[in-house]
């Protein structure tokens, strides 16, 4: 599913307009945190918990070393913030089956 099918089922599911929809879901998921609710609170250090499904955080990862596949040359990646999902025990359960 993509982000337009997943605004044509919401937009069936509740009535609304699909450009409704999609205002809501670019106001919830868009990588902008000046436009996206979920990337804002990230960017400044908070999580968001969706009871039922899970939680959004930031987690810092370490530096460490690559390797260029193409050359083999060894690079450095530096230490950065990279967004993260943990399911919560609902959904995990829906998914066992």
């Amino acid at each position: 599913m993509n982000k337009a099918d997943l605004v044509e089922r919401i937009a069936q599911r509740t009535g609304m307009t699909t450009r409704d929809v999609r205002v809501i879901v670019d106001a919830i998921f868009d990588p902008d945190p000046g436009v996206g609710l979920i990337a804002a609170e990230l960017k400044g250090g908070g999580k968001v918990a969706i009871s039922g499904f899970g939680t959004f955080e930031a987690r810092q990862r370490k530096a460490r070393q690559g390797r260029n596949p193409h050359t083999g040359e060894t690079l450095d990646i530096p230490s950065m913030m990279a967004p993260a999902f943990k399911a919560g025990k609902p959904l995990k359960e829906t998914l066992k089956g």
